[in-house]
């Protein structure tokens, strides 16, 4: 056998093993995906089954009656309070002596680069493609709501913090259920953090994780071309961990930098295209308000709108799920209420701001299709709204975006991997909090953690395992049934904290530092 020939041979060898271990991993996808499929359906059903005989899932009727509660509670708390929220986001009563190890401001943008992401921008398109401009009317609605859900819990999570000698903190609903429900008398409490938890690591793992690095990597493709997976999870795993090995003072030092980033260019690039079609402003809020009580010729007509905008909001802002309130915790402060004032800001901002810019960039443009005489829109087979180009989610977002500007495509593929990037970096600090709970405190645990952390951002870009996102989105609900359960036990604590909190403010007792 000649040179050539034997290198021929070896190169078609070479390239069989290769088309043989691709054919395995597969196989193997898909047989973890159908084993996991069956060993968590039923959870995942349960999570998100619907009341009988409605598309409504309970969860989100769980979580937007919390919100209403916590609202009329609260007094309306987060419209009250919104000149001294954004006076603490300044600064302007930090004290630098005060437990804790980030600024308001940082500790905000981690929360919110946990919850600003791919449900700001794919989430919307398809809440407005299924119950259309009416949609988004509840979504705002829900969003003001959910202001108070995470006042609530952002609070308690600063109250019952633990704070270490050496000057971090870990709280969260672990902590503000173990400490709280002791102080109150309530059993049941350890049970309940330490499920919270549990589906909390879970969570971070997939939705937090697995599910972001898959996304980041998809977008990756669409613009550089089909290329291995893996290369992307090695990648964006270097640098998560990069991030995530200095702990929250590192997270927050980048976050404070990418959230700002982000939203300027998404927001920005959503005003001009409503400066552009400001002549039509009164039309898209007549099709909003229009759609939101009456019968536009979506499913479901204006329930099916509602259901849509509640739905998208509680996925969006994550109220009332307690994550956020984990990332609050290590802020530098000694009056708890002071956090719970900054983090209503955070729904605001996600889903008031944000998620209402593009719907308002869909509707402006016209990418859902009307019938010229009846003035319904035209439906597809699906029940969905038919659109100008056919897209749904991210690719109805970026066509009504390429309207305006052709090239836009390239810089919300940019916003895509940075909304995913920081997302899974706020997610490892949730997830570490929660494991530090379960196995202790310390620098072993952590690291543990942290690798593991970012062993599944690899697998997450490399594989495509359907149920294991699913569980893992379902995980991240279940925290909200369990916290939720301990803020209603809780919020008298609450109301007496920013009862005094107030009284003093009004006194001058708290004065400003700047």
């Amino acid at each position: 056998m000649n040179k050539r020939t034997e290198t021929r041979a070896l190169v078609g060898a070479a390239a069989a093993t290769l088309f043989a271990t691709a054919a395995q991993a597969q196989s193997m996808d898909e047989t973890i995906n159908a084993a996991f499929a069956i060993a968590t359906g039923w959870f995942v059903n349960f999570i998100f089954s619907p009341f009988p005989g409605t598309s409504f899932p309970w969860i989100v009727a769980w979580l937007v009656v919390a919100a209403s509660v916590f609202t009329i509670y609260f007094g309306f708390i987060q419209f009250r309070v919104i000149k001294h929220s954004i006076a603490l986001v300044k600064g302007d009563y930090s004290d630098p002596n005060d437990a804790g190890e980030v600024s308001h401001f940082q500790a905000l943008a981690t929360a919110l680069s946990g919850t600003v992401g791919l449900g700001n921008i794919a989430g919307v398109a398809v809440a407005v493609g299924i119950g259309g401009p009416g949609a988004t009317f509840w979504m705002i609605l829900a969003g003001l709501l959910g202001m108070a859900s995470k006042f609530t819990e952002c609070t308690l999570g600063v109250k019952y913090r633990n704070e270490y000698p050496d000057g971090t903190v870990s709280g969260g609903p672990m902590y503000y259920m173990t400490k709280g429900f002791a102080e109150r008398g309530v059993p049941g409490g350890k049970f309940l953090a330490v499920m919270f938890a549990i589906f909390c690591i879970l969570g971070s793992f997939g939705g937090g994780n697995m599910f972001q690095a898959n996304q980041a990597h998809q977008q990756l493709a669409g613009i550089l071309g089909d290329y291995p997976g893996w290369i992307t999870g090695v990648i964006f795993a270097a640098i998560v961990f990069a991030v995530i090995v200095g702990g929250i003072k590192s997270i927050a030092q980048v976050t404070e930098k990418i959230v700002p980033f982000m939203g300027i260019l998404y927001v920005g690039a959503a005003l001009i295209i409503i400066l552009m079609n400001i002549g039509n402003i009164g039309w898209a809020f007549s099709q909003i308000f229009e759609g939101a009580f009456t019968n536009t010729g979506i499913a479901g007509g204006a329930v099916g709108a509602l259901i849509q905008g509640f739905k998208r909001a509680a996925f969006s802002n994550e109220a009332g799920v307690g994550s956020a309130a984990i990332a609050h915790s290590a802020v530098r402060t000694k009056e708890p209420i002071t956090e719970g004032f900054v983090s209503l800001l955070e729904p605001f901002i996600d889903t008031v701001v944000i998620c209402t810019m593009t719907a308002l960039v869909i509707i402006f443009t016209q990418q859902l299709v009307t019938d010229p005489e009846t003035g319904m829109y035209v439906l597809t087979e699906g029940g969905t709204i038919q659109t100008v180009t056919g897209a749904t989610g991210v690719g109805l977002t970026s066509a009504a975006f390429a309207s305006a500007f052709s090239w836009f495509p390239y810089i919300l593929g940019i916003a895509v991997i940075l909304f995913a990037f920081s997302t899974m970096i706020s997610w490892s600090y949730y997830g570490l909090k929660a494991w530090t709970y379960l196995f202790g405190e310390g620098k072993t645990q952590e690291l543990i953690f942290k690798l593991l952390f970012c062993f599944f951002v690899i697998v997450g870009a490399a594989a495509s395992l359907g149920p294991v996102i699913d569980f893992s989105d379902a995980a991240i609900f279940a925290m909200a049934v369990v916290n939720i359960i301990g803020l209603y036990v809780l919020m008298p604590i609450v109301k007496r904290e920013v009862e005094s909190y107030l009284s003093r403010l009004k006194s001058g007792e708290i004065k400003k530092f700047v």
